[in-house]
Parts: C-alpha cells; sequence; structure tokens
C-alpha cells in the first residue's frame, strides 16, 4: 500500500496545480455527495442500468478527486482484506468460466459495487459529517415507498405474477401485496429494501433525540413506523425474518443505555411492541396466514420451489467447488438449465451463500463470510466499548441493517439488486469509516 501512496503522491504533485486553479476541482466534494444522493434516489424508479451508470459517474469523480487533491491517500482495514480477496476470487472465477460474456455482464456489475463502496470510503474519510446527510436520503427513500405501498395496500393492487400459494386459503386470508416503485415490481424486493433501509430511520430517531432535535426524531420515528407497517404488507416472508433481526438488535443496543435506569421502562416498550405483533397475528387473518405459511415446509409451494431450487444448486455447487460457474444471474440461469426439475427454473439460488458458492467457489464464499464476520466483530466492539453515544447509534443501525440483509437473503434472492446493493455497501463504508481503530483501542 506505501507503493501505491508513494505513486498516488508523485500524481498529485504533478496535478497539484489544477487543482489549485480550478473551481470544478475545490468543489468536487460537493459534486461526489450530490451523486451519492442521486444514486439513492434514482433507486426508487428507476432501471438497474440508470442506477449503476450514476454509481459510476460517483466512482469516476471519486478517482479525479484522488489524483489531483493532494493528501489523499489510500488504505485497508482488516475486513477490507477479505473483501479484496474475495474480489480478486471473482475475477479468477471469470477466467475460468465456460460462458465468459455472460459472467462478465456479471462481473461489471460486481466491479461497480466493489468501486462505489470504495468511493464512499473515500468520500467518508473526508465528510463524516454526511453520514447522517447519507442515512437520512436512504431513510426518505425508504418512506417513499412506505407511502405508495400503503396507498397501494388501499387499492389492493393485482398481483403482477404468482406471488403467492392461494391454493388452501380463504378469500379473507389472501394478502394484497404490495411492491411500491422499485423496479422490477417485486413484493420482495421492497420488503428486502425496507429491511436494509429502516435501521437507518430507527438510528436517526435515536440520533437526533440525543442532539435534542426532538421533532426531527419525531418524524423520523414515525416514518420508521409507517414503513415497518408497509414491510408487513409486502408479504414477504424473508423480510419478517429480517424485520425480527431489526427489533432484537435495537433491543440489544438500547439495553447499553436503559437497562441500568430505565428498566421498567424499557421492559413496558419491549412488552408493548411483543404485544402488538402477538395481537397483529390473531386479528389480521391474511399476515397470520403468511407467516404460518414458513412454517408449511413443502405443503406451500413457494417452499417446495426453494427446496428444489436449494437441492439442485448444491448440486451446481458440487460439480464447479473450486471456482465457481462464474458471477451473474444469467450465467447461473444458463447452467441451472442443466441440473433443475422440469418446471421449476429460477435466476439464482435463493440463498446469498449458496450463491457465492456456485458462481465463486469454495475460496470466495470463506473469503465472504470472513468479511463479513471481521465487520460485524469489529462494529459489536466499538458498541461496547465506545462512550460516544452519536457513533455508537449510528454503527449499531448499519450492523443491524447488514445482519438483517443477511438473515433475509438467506432464503431469498433480492440481495443482488442494486437497490439493496447500493444500500448495502454504503453502510459497510459507514462502518468502516466510524469503527477505525484509531478512535478506541482495538
Amino acid at each position: 500500500m506505501m507503493m501505491f501512496n508513494s505513486i498516488l503522491n508523485f500524481i498529485q504533485t504533478k496535478t497539484e496545480f489544477l487543482y489549485e486553479n480550478s473551481l470544478f476541482l475545490q468543489n468536487i466534494d460537493k459534486l461526489i455527495f450530490l451523486s451519492i444522493i442521486f444514486v439513492f434516489f434514482t433507486s426508487t424508479c428507476m432501471s438497474s442500468d440508470v442506477i449503476g451508470f450514476i454509481a459510476l459517474i460517483t466512482v469516476f469523480l471519486t478517482l479525479i478527486k484522488i489524483i489531483t487533491k493532494p493528501g489523499q491517500v489510500l488504505s485497508i482495514k482488516s475486513f477490507e482484506l477479505w473483501l479484496l480477496a474475495y474480489f480478486m476470487i471473482v475475477i479468477i472465477s471469470l477466467a475460468g468460466s465456460t460462458l465468459f460474456h455472460l459472467s462478465l455482464k456479471g462481473f461489471f456489475k460486481t466491479f461497480t459495487y466493489m468501486a462505489f463502496y470504495f468511493s464512499m470510503v473515500q468520500y467518508l474519510k473526508d465528510n463524516k459529517s454526511k453520514i447522517p446527510y447519507i442515512l437520512g436520503a436512504i431513510g426518505l427513500c425508504v418512506s417513499f415507498e412506505a407511502v405508495i405501498g400503503f396507498l397501494q395496500n388501499f387499492a389492493h393492487v393485482e398481483e403482477i405474477s404468482t406471488w403467492q400459494d392461494v391454493s388452501s386459503l380463504n378469500p379473507e386470508e389472501v394478502m394484497t401485496r404490495v411492491y411500491g416503485t422499485l423496479k422490477p415490481y417485486n413484493p420482495n424486493l421492497l420488503g428486502g429494501y425496507f429491511v436494509a433501509g429502516i435501521p437507518s430511520l430507527y438510528g436517526l430517531a435515536a440520533y437526533y433525540l440525543v442532539d435534542k432535535k426532538y421533532r426531527v426524531s419525531l418524524v423520523c420515528i414515525l416514518c420508521a413506523l409507517v414503513s415497518t407497517v408497509t414491510l408487513f404488507l409486502t408479504g414477504c416472508r424473508g423480510s419478517y425474518m429480517g424485520v425480527m433481526i431489526i427489533m432484537l438488535g435495537i433491543f440489544s443496543v438500547s439495553a447499553k443505555y436503559l437497562w441500568k435506569n430505565y428498566k421498567h421502562i424499557y421492559l413496558s416498550v419491549v412488552g408493548c411492541v411483543v404485544a402488538f405483533a402477538t395481537m397483529a397475528m390473531l386479528f389480521v387473518s391474511a399476515l397470520r396466514a403468511r407467516v404460518l405459511s414458513i412454517f408449511a415446509m413443502r405443503q406451500d409451494s413457494s417452499n417446495s420451489f426453494r427446496f428444489n431450487v436449494y437441492h439442485s444448486s448444491i448440486e451446481m455447487f458440487k460439480d464447479n467447488w473450486l471456482l465457481g460457474i462464474g458471477v451473474g444471474n444469467q450465467n447461473f440461469r444458463e447452467i441451472y438449465g442443466l441440473y433443475m426439475k422440469t418446471g421449476f427454473d429460477a435466476l439464482s439460488a435463493y440463498n446469498i451463500f449458496l450463491e457465492i458458492a456456485v458462481e465463486s467457489g469454495i475460496f470466495a464464499l470463506i473469503a465472504f463470510l470472513g468479511f463479513l464476520i471481521t465487520l460485524i466483530k469489529n462494529s459489536v466492539r466499538f458498541i461496547l466499548k465506545s462512550d460516544d453515544v452519536k457513533n455508537v447509534i449510528l454503527v449499531s443501525a448499519c450492523v443491524i441493517s447488514i445482519c438483517a440483509v443477511c438473515v433475509h437473503g438467506m432464503v431469498d434472492t433480492v440481495f443482488f439488486r442494486p437497490q439493496i446493493q447500493f444500500v448495502f455497501w454504503t453502510l459497510v463504508a459507514v462502518l468502516s469509516t466510524l469503527t477505525d481503530c484509531k478512535t478506541i483501542e482495538c
């Protein structure tokens, strides 16, 4: 890394004149910030190609900043070593793919996500004060989708495709599954988007409460509650699992500050949340039927479909365990056709970790798990040791979201959609910035 920084410093000395005499370069951080916010806003209604193009603008501006602004250096943290190893293995997997042209498309998507993460880290190094605004932009987009979804529920929007098994349900048990404006329209995608974004709203509510900005805090908590309700209206059972992780994480972190002096209030709030969830299950028949279908196993067609996909994907992994088949859903679909049971076509393995193993092999899976474990470990250590309440809240919101997304991703395929990917890597970048070992003793 020292060699790269030496080369970078040499380039910066040659371009320093440009930086000092260019209004564009002097304000490049503002442009990067706008492009980041624009990525989130376009995610709510634009296609994947448009979102990716905006993200690449962010990357391009970041590269210009690095080579022109004096003092910019590159650094790497422990969990990022795992991430770098994962990316290198993906490149090797791409080179060995039998369907190189299809795998190359998938690789370009992976490259865009990794490059956007790199850009976020470089931006936040010099702009930590912008973290609440970035999380606020995510929260604003989530709130917008929540309102749209809430209205769709009352409008009783029709299914675009078969989104639930109604063969064994009474009419009153059939749920109107909302899908918002995210493209492609899919309630599971909206549910996954809520899982990724809702912790930011709860986190900002606590952040501004500590900052004594009560009105902003109240708006954030109201948006969070509406978004949580709309999450259940998606009928996405994976997101139900994710929201359980979110609630468990929030209660675990808040116990650090409330248990000692406000034990009774803390227990009352926890009891009310549990009671409300139980009442909703008992009295809303459509929600009850949807939740119970999680445990129906093969009797539910959606569950049965996933089991078939898991079985076929495991067989694919056994035959390609070293380097995988190559990254990308198009590549996966072509190879999957050789293993699938008749009538059970699939775009992915419906499990993040199985998907990574199939696409890039066992070592890519190990590297990705190493990245997640190290990241979460560092974050939990920060939460337990740090006395900076506001930063603990931000770190908690991010790590809770990442854990919830991973739990949801164990039973669904939407993790690899750009709407969720860009939020996910933004939260990882926030953790990279705030849990720096220089902040507390690591």
